[in-house]
């Protein structure tokens, strides 16, 4: 209210001098016209004017009571037009128009009680001054200007009827109006309360559910982004917000390709998946729901896009898969092991006799060769083959990593794989001491280091490096990387390099990684291969420091990824 009083108070003073203008251009221009006017008195009542103002800015910091100020002004503006009304020709002045504009302010500070207490103040000061005027008890200014008609009684008894009553008939609207606007008011800030809270409401459900949301609009830009979406994409509001969803989720075209032919009914299943890549690169899996934005009225406005995040869920049906082949693998080889090893046993005991007893010639000596060689191949598959659908059961024991992985090097330098061309990088920051299985492990180093020397047939640099402490799912582990700047793996083979019986060697069997892996997992390792086509490839392999003190349940993870 006290701003309003202000503001009253600088429209006041605008006035007064609008008026003041107007009076000193009549003063300049037209006082031959009317000698009888006399200005003075219209100055004096502007400077007085002035001064009041003054007062009320003093009085603002005085009177703490801002109805009780109000009035004060009210009662000094009757005053003032008065007093304007009386100098500027009482009865014939123009300026009884000025008691409106103190009914219709009054109204805004105080109601109609006050609209009507000041409509009556205006009239009975009007009416005063008239009759004050009539009676002669106060001189009329200009009276030789003054028609004979308007100083008749009942012409001056008609315009005081009639000014009391449109005083009274301002009042009474101007306080309707008032009144009417407070109304709207308040129901416009009680269904503004009322749209805040349901808009709260939505964005708490929005936000609490798990699911990402975003909408998108007719033009393809993303117009929202919950909070569940910048978690499971790691975008946030800002990276987004009014981007093409083209530019954020690429393969939304397709997406909303097949959702078109599942609306016409060209496809059936309402499951649809799109693969996305995080901030840090990360592919992601996204089970996806798509569906039409509908405005207030039914239109199409847009679409809304409902995701959750099926990364994880995928890598353990692949898990789930990897155990049913292997637990498919392990039925056969249970059923296949009697039947060969048997066999085979038999065959190899009775070779070994006859080439003792034989004296052959040189052809039927290198069939022989032959004939033991594959034996050899034979027994070694199915000694893979047996490890991969159950694995011996073995001592485990402390062992140093790196004393192991010098003696596997030690043997590796003569086999055929081996080129004088290789050089051997080897760091070892500090002992790196693992509780295991001593067979194991050599056949896990073993096959890993020996398929970076087979992808390096001209020769290359073979690094090798451990770290002793590895804080992984809060456990200690020790970590193996083993990187080579052979051939490197496509990304067609990528996916596919744990599964058995898969190889890309001409004389490969296929159970080398997958044996590796199985074990790996059976010490709820981790195994993570990065590869580059023609530039190397690079295997690092956590595997729990101590098994026997963290015999927790984990699922054995294969990240592969192609660079």
């Amino acid at each position: 209210m006290l701003e309003r009083l202000r503001w009253l108070i600088v429209c006041r003073v605008a006035i007064a001098t609008f008026l003041l203008v107007i009076i000193i251009f009549i003063d300049l221009k037209q006082t031959s016209l009317y000698p009888e006017i006399r200005f003075p008195s219209f100055y004096s009542l502007i400077l007085t004017t002035y001064i009041i103002s003054f007062i009320y800015v003093f009085l603002l910091k005085v009177v703490k009571n801002s109805h009780l100020h109000a009035y004060i002004q009210m009662v000094c503006d009757v005053f003032l037009i008065t007093l304007l009304v009386h100098i500027t020709g009482g009865v014939s002045s123009i300026y009884s128009v000025l008691y409106p504009m103190v009914i219709i302010y009054t109204v805004l500070f105080a109601e109609r009680k006050g609209g009507l207490i000041v409509a009556t103040a205006c009239s009975l000061s009007y009416g005063l001054l008239l009759n004050l005027e009539y009676f002669a008890v106060i001189a009329p200014q200009y009276q030789s200007i003054i028609p004979e008609v308007q100083r008749n009684a009942g012409y001056l008894y008609s315009r005081i009827f009639i000014h009391a009553l449109s005083f009274y008939i301002v009042a009474f609207l101007a306080s309707f109006v008032i009144e009417q606007e407070k109304t709207a008011r308040t129901l416009l800030a009680e269904k503004e309360n009322a749209f805040d809270q349901l808009d709260l409401l939505h964005q708490s459900i929005i936000e609490s559910v798990d699911a990402g949301i975003l909408t998108i609009d007719m033009e393809d830009r993303i117009k929202s982004f919950n909070r569940a979406a910048v978690d499971i994409t790691g975008l946030s509001v800002a990276d987004v917000l009014n981007r093409s969803i083209h530019e954020v989720f690429p393969g939304y075209a397709s997406l909303f390709a097949r959702y078109s032919c599942i609306q016409t009914g060209k496809s059936s299943g309402r499951r649809m998946e799109m693969n996305i890549r995080n901030r840090n690169n990360e592919e992601l899996i996204l089970g996806c729901s798509l569906s039409r934005l509908r405005g207030s009225q039914g239109e199409h406005i847009g679409e809304i896009l409902i995701f959750q995040d099926l990364t994880s869920i995928k890598k353990i049906e692949a898990a789930y898969e990897k155990s049913r082949r292997f637990a498919f693998i392990g039925e056969m080889a249970a059923g296949l092991a009697h039947e060969i090893r048997n066999p085979l046993a038999a065959i190899s005991g009775s070779i070994h006799m006859l080439k003792k007893d034989l004296k052959l010639d040189p052809t039927d000596e290198r069939l022989m060769k032959i004939i033991l060689r594959g034996k050899d191949q034979l027994e070694n598959f199915m000694k893979d083959f047996l490890l991969l659908a159950k694995p011996a059961a073995g001592e485990k024991e402390w062992m140093n990593l790196n004393a192991l992985i010098d003696e596997i090097l030690e043997s590796l330098v003569y086999i055929p794989d081996w080129s004088e061309n290789i050089t051997v990088e080897k760091n070892y920051p500090e002992p790196s001491l693992l509780y295991a299985n001593k067979r194991e492990m050599q056949h896990v180093i073993w096959n890993l280091i020996l398929n970076a020397l087979q992808a390096m047939p001209r020769g290359g640099r073979l690094h090798i490096r451990t770290t002793p402490v590895v804080v992984m799912n809060e456990r200690q582990c020790v970590q193996l990387d083993i990187e080579d700047s052979g051939e490197g793996i496509s990304r067609e083979d990528m996916n596919r390099i744990f599964e058995p019986f898969f190889t890309t060697k001409e004389r490969g069997t296929g159970l080398g990684l997958a044996v590796v892996g199985k074990i790996i997992e059976n010490y709820s390792g981790t195994i993570t291969i990065t590869s580059e086509k023609e530039k190397g490839t690079r295997l690092r392999v956590c595997l729990p420091k101590n098994q026997e003190l963290a015999e927790t349940e984990t699922i054995f993870t294969k990240d592969v990824r192609v660079a």
